[in-house]
């Protein structure tokens, strides 16, 4: 590392830390969750406003490397622990709504987004490859998000907010899965066949890791060895599916998702006190930032405005009009069903992973990232003065949305 870079990418950190933290504030003030603001401080430092200038001044073409490394890294963090917030019991809850309302905010918003992907052109026209993927982001539940948004309303000791958990935690899954086989079919390229060791690594993880992580977290103190074994655990298991060609955010959501419930709470409690404070204080802003690197507003067009009306429209809509069935269609009143529509309609971070991801595939150009993480912004804005309004109209029943806690660890 030179001088210059040493310099600029020092610079360039204190200045994320310090403006994203005052524009996640000021969201949390008008409120909206810091996400919010933090999204929206990675486009604001990006290069639609000044024509660049503030961008290029701050972030000199041979840093951003530095910088993507590092929030290359904040996002398997991420993945892990949204992998280890995703209840093993809330999957359990298999009930008749959980199940219809998680197909609904699949299937419309897929179905949707796919449509749409014909009107939209991808860059190098892969089809279906990318209308998959337009389906797939469209698809998506932002499952931290909507657990922080139950929280501050203090709905996660609610049925709706029991039943938006794990609706989201089916949704998440579902559309993880599906998102791994578009990667699987565009990014293995020359090494397809790595894609065939996808099997023994899945029953290695199973079979191996997940018992000896089950040991460790019974042990009554893991302190810091512990917290060395998880840490390189999840860098290991995201290296290996980086090379399977199916992306180092599936292997850290997997292992995210291994890790044990039952039994490990203070190994969780000492994940989340060193590993989520450091990737959310640090790591975290790094990643919004470089992701408003890559958007460009400055150039929309009449037709831009007309294609995000339609990417907004298919968004919103296929999550209200899906959620809203399906909760229906699993016999749940007309508030709740509404109440739930608006929760899963929020995207967030989630959503930011899943476009960096298209656009480092070469599935989405600069012009269609730009307008889907619009979209993002957007609909996850929008979660919480929609929710105001119908909790305006009736008070959900408190009650306890977990199955009582199981007696062999998970």
């Amino acid at each position: 590392m030179t001088t210059h870079q040493a310099f600029f990418l020092l610079v360039g950190l204190a200045v994320i830390l310090v403006f994203t933290r005052l524009v996640g504030s000021l969201a949390e003030r008008l409120g909206q969750p810091r996400v919010i603001g933090e999204m929206a401080a990675g486009i604001l430092l990006g290069p639609t406003l000044f024509h660049g200038a503030v961008s290029t001044a701050l972030f000199p073409a041979d840093t951003r490397p530095l910088l993507s490394a590092l929030a290359n890294l904040g996002v398997a963090v991420f993945m892990f622990l949204v992998g280890t917030e995703i209840d093993h019991r809330l999957l359990r809850g298999n009930s008749t709504a959980a199940l219809t309302t998680s197909a609904g905010a699949i299937v419309v918003p897929f179905a949707l987004g796919f449509g749409i992907a014909f009107v939209l052109r991808g860059p190098n026209n892969s089809m279906p490859g990318f209308a998959l993927f337009i389906g797939t982001a469209l698809s998506i539940t932002a499952f931290p998000v909507l657990a922080r948004i139950l929280r501050d309303r203090e709905l996660h000791r609610t049925t709706v907010g029991g039943l938006a958990l794990t609706c989201a935690a089916i949704a998440d899954i579902a559309a993880w899965t599906i998102l791994a086989a578009v990667v699987a079919t565009l990014g293995a390229g020359q090494h397809q066949w790595r894609l065939l060791l996808a099997v023994p690594y899945v029953a290695v993880m199973l079979f191996v890791v997940r018992p000896l992580l089950r040991r460790l977290a019974s042990s009554q103190d893991p302190g810091a060895t512990g917290l060395v074994v998880v840490v390189a655990g999840l860098m290991f298991s995201a290296a290996a599916t980086e090379w399977l060609g199916l992306h180092f955010i599936f292997g850290a959501f997997f292992f995210g998702v291994l890790m044990p419930r039952a039994g490990a709470e203070r190994l969780h409690q000492v994940i989340h006190e060193r590993v989520d404070t450091f990737s959310t204080t640090l790591l975290l802003p790094i990643f919004f930032v470089t992701a408003g690197l890559q958007v460009n507003l400055s150039g929309l067009t009449a037709e831009g405005i007309g294609e995000l009306a339609l990417i907004l429209a298919a968004a919103i809509g296929g999550k209200l009009v899906g959620v809203y069935l399906g909760a229906r269609l699993g016999r749940q009143p007309r508030h709740p069903a509404a109440m739930l529509a608006v929760l899963m309609n929020t995207r967030g971070l989630t959503e930011l992973i899943v476009l960096a991801l298209g656009l480092q595939l070469g599935i989405l150009d600069t012009r269609l990232y730009s307008l889907l993480v619009v979209m993002a912004l957007v609909t996850t804005a929008m979660t919480g003065p929609l929710l105001t309004l119908l909790l305006r109209r009736k008070e959900p029943v408190a009650v306890s949305p977990l199955p009582p806690e199981p007696s062999r660890q998970t």
